[in-house]
């Protein structure tokens, strides 16, 4: 019996946040030595739940300490990595809404706050950009 390995996609489990600044504008990220911006975040460790793995990513990658209580989950979202060919994201999203200060540490290199209508004149990651983005925008006009 042999398997199709070459098909099937590798996964990365990631927690990503939805970080909403005061005047509705998105965070995004990028990581040095790439080109697409992304939601804060990182990958789950074996013994951690997603919102624990997502509260220890925004402490290291852009000096952000959150409550886990505060983070809302959105649900399970999926993607092909953006940095890595061959390989699927599937994230565990959840929304904050922040209201300080952030600067890049660790691996990022550079923070952007965008307007959820436009791209921000960005190569986006195809998780943000096909998904999370037009999520976003689509909750902003249900609540209009």
């Amino acid at each position: 019996m042999t398997f199709a390995t070459a098909t099937c996609p590798r996964i990365i489990r990631i927690a990503a946040a939805l970080l909403i600044g005061p005047d509705g504008r998105t965070l995004l990220v990028r990581k040095r030595g790439t080109e697409a911006f992304m939601q804060p975040g990182g990958k789950i460790e074996a013994h951690e739940q997603p919102v624990h793995a997502l509260a220890r990513e925004l402490e290291e990658e852009l000096g952000l300490v959150i409550d886990p209580a505060h983070a809302t989950y959105l649900g399970p979202f999926s993607a092909p990595a953006a940095n890595e060919p061959g390989f699927v994201v599937q994230a565990e999203l959840f929304q904050l809404t922040i209201d300080s200060d952030v600067s890049p540490a660790a691996e990022i290199e550079e923070v952007r706050w965008i307007d959820p209508a436009t791209d921000g004149d960005l190569t986006l990651a195809p998780l943000t950009r096909d998904l999370i983005l037009p999520f976003y925008r689509a909750s902003l006009t249900a609540t209009a």
